[in-house]
């Protein structure tokens, strides 16, 4: 059944002692992050989704790593297992035709779930619109704990909001995780990039809904946010894109705004496939949106094509400060909350994070999408330490000369992957999950001259090694067994196994070796 709300949430998590509260005063600058840091970084129960009932100055409590460990995410999205999603979504993508009609009937109940997403628009008053603040003077961002996460950064950061735009030309919206800093009690940054859907809202809304380009007859260059515009494009007057910020909505909202959709597809629509339930969503109070209307807190407001203003620097989930730069501003409002707001907020920084198991939600939810593009997909590894744009590890079940290449070309053509700059396949019977198993292969299985491949194209615009902003070199490493229809003319080695009959005997007569006798007899006399 899925949760009402992140108050549910809350709740589950406590009861499977997966949350501890924290009574004693903190400060919301640097000392929150720092908590949630060593947290994060814990194992096993000293990992915990951390409440915040004391912060100084504020009468709201922080949430933070909620999302912070499998057993989690798992929660959130109410799973044993993330690969039961991937299940669902490949009963949905590659339906097994009916033969009979028996076999139709068996059909319908898959056919008819996919009726019951489409969010819901409710009447009357919505939880996060009990308390609406309109008035500039009084207190707005000022009242909302907005954590500073490292010493470097500009400022204080608004972290984990899905963010919600809509399209000038085809108005449809979009949620997205982009991170805010607060100027002061009325503006904040809008930190997006050239890649992400708000980003293209925003452009379009430059050029206009006829798609014309405001400042000249010819096609201009999209801005790369973070960087200027060109002169001239800069100053479009009166093109305001509306916006709204959700925080604390039901676990299944936060996590589709950090999903990598297709720009034409609904989030709101995803997260009720994931929660098997629709999104209930209110009208905003001052901008023509709809919001999720159990958030805790929904910020609304607008940007605007004349106002940009340097953000940054900011602690990123690469494990360094990405630089400041020129961003839209983001002017509010309206603030609406609960009448006793929870504010949800993470940190990024070196991994492990919680950032971390979103993105491996990502990696086991799209995987069924990934191997019906590119079909000879086994299984695929976006290892964290390569921040999730940066390494793709992948196993497939190679059946001509060339497969390998193949798909490191397939793999940079398929949405956010575009941005990996290593892919690394292997064949299919290694584990990829396993590092230490994929790094036998890639060292012992490669010769550097003839099994990499170079390219260049679209990097994550957070990349600080590419020469050129958002553009630079990747490469694929084909790991897999070489054949002679490659051009490899020696015969191939087969990896080392015990004979499965001498596994046997052996595990049978294990008690007789005392081993694990001696062990614990080692451990008793320390």
């Amino acid at each position: 059944m899925a949760y009402s709300d992140l108050r549910e949430f809350i709740k589950v998590l406590e009861q499977a002692g997966e949350l501890h509260t924290i009574e004693a005063p903190v400060s919301t600058d640097l000392e929150i992050a720092e908590i949630a840091d060593r947290v994060s970084k814990g194992e096993g129960a000293t990992n915990k989704a951390l409440l915040f009932t004391n912060v100084r100055g504020y009468t709201v409590p922080v949430l933070i790593n909620a999302f912070g460990s499998m057993k989690r995410i798992c929660l959130a999205l109410e799973v044993d297992n993330l690969d039961e999603i991937a299940n669902r979504i490949k009963q949905l993508i590659k339906p097994k035709v009916p033969e009979s009609f028996l076999d139709k009937l068996a059909l319908l109940p898959t056919l008819f779930e996919v009726g019951k997403f489409p969010p819901k628009l409710v009447n009357g008053p919505a939880p996060c619109q009990e308390v609406v603040i309109t008035d500039p003077t009084d207190a707005m961002l000022d009242k909302l704990p907005i954590i500073k996460c490292w010493p470097e950064d500009a400022g204080s950061f608004v972290t984990l909001g899905a963010v919600i735009t809509r399209d000038p030309k085809t108005e449809i919206r979009n949620l997205g995780i982009y991170r805010l800093q607060k100027y002061d009690n009325n503006t904040t940054g809008m930190h997006w990039h050239k890649h992400h859907d708000g980003a293209r809202h925003f452009e379009e809304s430059r050029r206009g809904a006829g798609g014309a380009v405001a400042s000249s007859a010819r096609q201009d260059e999209p801005p790369n946010y973070g960087t200027m515009f060109a002169a001239g494009a800069k100053l479009s007057q009166g093109k305001r894109l509306e916006v709204a910020i959700a925080l604390g909505c039901d676990p299944a909202v936060t996590y589709a705004a950090s999903a990598p959709l297709p720009p034409d597809i609904d989030e709101l629509l995803f997260a009720g496939f994931l929660r098997q339930s629709p999104v209930r969503l209110a009208k905003c109070k001052t901008v023509d949106l709809e919001v999720p209307a159990s958030a805790e807190i929904i910020i609304e407001g607008y940007v605007e094509q004349s106002d940009l203003r340097e953000e940054g620097p900011f602690g990123d989930h690469t494990g360094f400060y990405s630089l400041a730069g020129m961003f839209p501003v983001l002017h509010v409002t309206a603030v609406t909350h609960r009448r006793d707001p929870i504010y949800q907020t993470t940190i990024v920084g070196k991994p492990p994070q919680e950032d971390c198991y979103l993105g491996k939600a990502t990696e086991r939810i799209f995987l069924p999408l990934v191997q019906m593009l590119v079909s000879e997909i086994v299984d695929m590894n976006l290892p964290w330490e390569g921040v999730f744009h940066n390494c793709a590890i992948i196993s497939i079940d190679k059946r001509f000369p060339g497969q390998a290449r193949k798909v490191m070309s397939a793999v940079w053509g398929l949405g956010q992957l575009m941005f990996t700059k290593f892919v690394i396949i292997v064949d299919k019977d290694v584990n990829v999950q396993n590092l230490s198993e994929v790094a036998l292969h890639v060292f012992g299985n490669t010769d550097p001259k003839r099994d990499l491949m170079f390219a260049e194209g679209p990097l994550d615009i957070l990349d600080h090694s590419a020469p050129l902003l958002g553009y630079g070199s990747k490469v694929g490493v084909d790991a897999t067994r070489k054949w002679r229809s490659e051009g490899f003319t020696r015969d191939w080695p087969q990896p080392i196994e015990m004979s499965q009959q001498i596994k046997d005997m052996v595990s049978a007569r294990w008690a007789e070796y005392g081993l694990y006798r001696a062990a614990e007899k080692q451990t008793a006399n320390r």
